[in-house]
């Protein structure tokens, strides 16, 4: 089967989702209060108001639209495709808008996520690891006993290579097992070493029945400048055109992939500057734009916009991912407690940001929050604000905190609240971590 770089996804099925019961059992619902998920944004709930105790994940609906479409608008913009990391949200429901902006494939990393990308409807995944375990191949294999179901996963070693080649031939079936070869650096993760030694795994691949060479890879979101990832994306388009050459690649469109959200601008030029004799499908796996941060990302970004050569649509990613605490208690100078902690927040990648506070009663909207307020610590259900003197804050107040790393955000929730403009509750996503 030809790579089919411009089939549209089919929309997924979320009426299970949709169907839900929800109650206080999850964490930020109503004490006391038992909806299907499907009728969240019927309640008529507002976080200003406080009708949702908190703390609270919220994702602010018009700039997580904004997002999804703006790199749609991208991609687009410079001949690349999308194929998000499904693992950043773990939300069929984003999935879905994802999909609808023209995703051509979700990004998975374990077999329980290519579990849920395929339960809801997902009809092209790329999983972005190698396969090893018995448990892992065989659940390769039996997505590919449907013959809609288009799937990729990497390989860097003929080991590996040899683990799935054999299940191939036991298997059988007309539906192969799509890889592509994953390069790495060293020091980094998985991925060849060297260029010889992808293409001894492009060679085992190509000379496996029942598997199907489809193109190169690599993550270049490790890399701590663009220097070095121009260099590994450069080692992609070089072992690709190696193996070109060998006549290893099929009649198909060759894939070349690399995901990062820090990096997509260099993923973009590297690849659109190489030229093969054979169409190329350039595929990003970015997945954290979608949502976007207060911290890292949106420093990249801001990088990106000053020295990209790649077309820009209007506008750009902003964060749409908070979550919302009570000051608690304020027992010392420079010193708030807020009822948020490590269970509720990201912290693997910086501090979260307070942006925004509100006192219920007094304000109609949030305000900005003053300078000199930042985050000194999380215990496991607490808040150590650094706060000055001429602090607003008192207790009882709100605040909106930004995230860093989105990843580590949702996987913390199990529902999060979808909220308009004023902070009203639009609706309600559901992970599967």
């Amino acid at each position: 089967m030809a790579v089919t770089a411009s089939a549209a996804l089919p929309r997924l099925s979320l009426k299970e989702i949709e169907d839900q019961r929800l109650d206080a059992l999850s964490k930020g619902m109503p004490p006391g209060r038992a909806v299907w998920l499907g009728d969240v944004g019927k309640q008529g709930w507002s976080l200003l108001a406080g009708d949702m105790p908190m703390p609270l994940a919220v994702i602010r609906e018009s700039v997580l639209k904004a997002n999804s479409a703006w790199m749609s608008a991208f991609t687009k913009a410079n001949d690349l495709l999308i194929a998000p990391h499904g693992k950043t949200t773990m939300a069929p429901q984003l999935f879905d808008l994802q999909i609808a902006d023209g995703a051509w494939a979700i990004t998975v990393a374990t077999m329980q996520q290519l579990a849920v990308a395929r339960y809801f409807g997902v009809k092209r995944v790329i999983l972005a690891n190698q396969p090893v375990g018995a448990q892992e191949i065989a659940a390769c294999f039996d997505a590919l006993e449907d013959p809609g179901f288009e799937f990729y996963c990497l390989a860097d070693s003929a080991a590996g290579v040899a683990l799935l080649a054999r299940s191939a031939q036991a298997r059988g079936g007309s539906n192969p097992l799509r890889i592509l070869v994953e390069i790495g650096f060293t020091g980094g993760r998985t991925g060849a070493r060297t260029r010889e030694e992808a293409l001894e795994v492009s060679r085992a691949v190509a000379a496996s029945p029942g598997l199907q060479l489809c193109g190169f890879e690599c993550f270049e979101g490790l890399h701590s400048d663009t220097a070095k990832a121009d260099g590994l994306l450069g080692e992609v388009v070089a072992v690709a055109a190696a193996a070109e050459a060998e006549g290893l690649l099929g009649p198909q469109a060759m894939i070349l992939s690399a995901g990062g959200t820090s990096l997509f601008d260099r993923v973009g030029e590297v690849f659109n500057a190489a030229t093969f004799t054979r169409p190329v499908v350039k595929v990003l796996r970015s997945g954290c734009y979608l949502t976007h941060d207060s911290t890292a990302y949106s420093a990249a970004f801001s990088r990106i916009t000053l020295e990209t050569n790649l077309k820009l649509p209007p506008g750009g990613l902003e964060p749409a991912l908070e979550v919302w605490a009570y000051v608690q208690s304020r027992p010392e100078r420079g010193r708030s407690l807020l009822t948020l902690g490590k269970r509720d927040i990201s912290y693997d990648a910086g501090l979260p940001v307070p942006l925004r506070w509100f006192r219920p009663g007094a304000m109609t909207l949030p305000a900005t929050m003053p300078p000199g307020h930042t985050v000194l610590a999380l215990n496991d259900q607490h808040c150590h604000l650094g706060t000055p003197e001429e602090s607003p804050l008192q207790i009882g107040d709100m605040v909106a905190f930004g995230i860093g790393h989105p990843c580590t955000t949702f996987d913390k929730w199990s529902v999060l609240m979808l909220i308009d403009d004023e902070c009203r509750v639009t609706g309600a996503i559901r992970t599967f971590f």
